[in-house]
């Protein structure tokens, strides 16, 4: 069966392409998405890999690999809700809402308490608006914003509405609270640690994330990358999901 439910004439296919599906890497801080397709392409042989959902380069976590006729289902994969576990650190903000960023401002933020982090957090559930940052992939006219955000230009950007299904603080030990998020695709979670920094009067950037879920797909499946780049082709067949997998569990 193909993803819309016809039928799939039985062609062969080359070594190359012989495996198709879904893969999920655990990503190591420092690598790009685009990093992991390249040498997982360039590792395997592989003429067809794509990702489904990009991670910043400092994020680690799961990033799902879209493998031959897996490409077929990066709209499936993308769209998905996403969950996520960081840190945010208040006191600090960066022009690029995280610690990769030139520091912007330093505030004292030893007056923030567990309550008014949680208060704000409950702020930020539900349908909310939000301006994606200019350090973004998102492209004003054919050019990303990251590019012009480089040059020192600013431009305007449109808000856009995002759901956050739970936000949750899970630790806090002053300027660092660790947090918990469920949101819908496109959201940007160091906009919201900036968000937040904001409205304490104190700043904050995004000092860490890692994505635990993509859809109904789990970090606790994926494999770290360094474990799968040692793998041959045929090591590393078991540890796909199959296009018929993915539309049978509804993934």
């Amino acid at each position: 069966m193909t993803i819309d439910g016809s039928r799939m004439y039985a062609a062969p296919r080359s070594s190359q392409d012989s495996l198709d599906g879904l893969l999920l890497v655990d990503k190591p801080s420092g690598f790009t998405s685009h990093d992991v397709v390249a040498k997982f392409r360039s590792t395997f042989r592989f003429k067809k890999v794509g990702h489904g959902g990009t991670l910043d380069p400092a994020a680690t976590g799961l990033l799902v690999l879209l493998l031959g006729r897996g490409t077929k289902l990066s709209d499936r994969v993308m769209g998905g809700d996403k969950a996520y576990e960081g840190t945010i650190r208040l006191g600090v903000a960066t022009n690029t809402q995280d610690a990769d960023g030139e520091i912007l401002e330093e505030r004292d933020a030893s007056q923030v308490t567990r309550d008014m982090l949680e208060a704000e957090m409950q702020r930020l559930t539900g349908d909310i608006m939000q301006t994606p940052p200019m350090v973004s992939a998102i492209k004003q006219n054919g050019v990303p914003l990251y590019k012009l955000a480089r040059k020192g230009v600013e431009v305007e950007r449109a808000a856009r509405l995002i759901h956050i299904y739970d936000f949750r603080l899970l630790d806090f030990e002053n300027p660092c609270a660790r947090f918990s998020v469920r949101c819908t695709k496109g959201t940007y979670v160091r906009t919201l640690c900036a968000d937040i920094g904001a409205a304490l009067g104190c700043g904050a950037h995004l000092e860490s994330l890692c994505r635990t879920r993509s859809g109904a797909l789990s970090l606790s499946d994926a494999l770290p990358l360094a474990d799968i780049l040692r793998m041959s082709r045929e090591e590393l067949r078991p540890h796909l999901i199959s296009i018929h997998d993915v539309i049978r569990r509804g993934l």
